[in-house]
């Protein structure tokens, strides 16, 4: 589908991020190519601002604020995408990057583990385990007269 076609990224059930919040930006890119390397603007940079992006709910943007903080330059999120000879697929790669990106920071946090104790079995079986290494290192020793 044509990027103008488009209603934005979908990046779950919940967060659609509108085309008009997203800015590309292109140039050459590096690696393979050939002599169309140094003609075509097969580098993509893929730009969203977290910060002041009207799609988000104040706790989404919270979450992504506090989660992308070492990604994040002034509020904006970038996504370079380089892998792939043209221009349209590296596009497309970095879309998929971002939703991906931005899906893994908004998923809730995982519920804390309840601390357990030890049974009683278990106790047993561990201080057993050590008398018997107690035993076998006792009787490694030269004998005392």
């Amino acid at each position: 589908m044509p990027a103008a076609h488009r209603p934005g990224l979908r990046v779950d059930s919940g967060l659609t991020i509108p085309e008009s919040e997203l800015s590309w930006r292109f140039s050459r890119s590096s690696g393979p190519g050939g002599q169309g390397v140094n003609t075509a603007d097969s580098r993509v940079e893929l730009t969203w601002s977290v910060a002041g992006s009207d799609a988000l709910s104040p706790l989404q943007r919270q979450r992504l604020l506090e989660r992308l903080s070492g990604r994040l330059v002034d509020g904006v999120l970038t996504i370079a995408a380089s892998e792939h000879r043209a221009q349209l697929q590296n596009r497309s790669a970095a879309r998929a990057r971002l939703a991906a990106v931005v899906a893994d920071a908004l998923r809730p946090p995982s519920p804390s583990r309840r601390p357990t104790r030890p049974s009683r079995g278990a106790k047993e079986r561990r201080l057993d385990a050590k008398k018997r290494r107690t035993e076998v290192k006792r009787l490694r020793r030269p004998p005392q007269d």
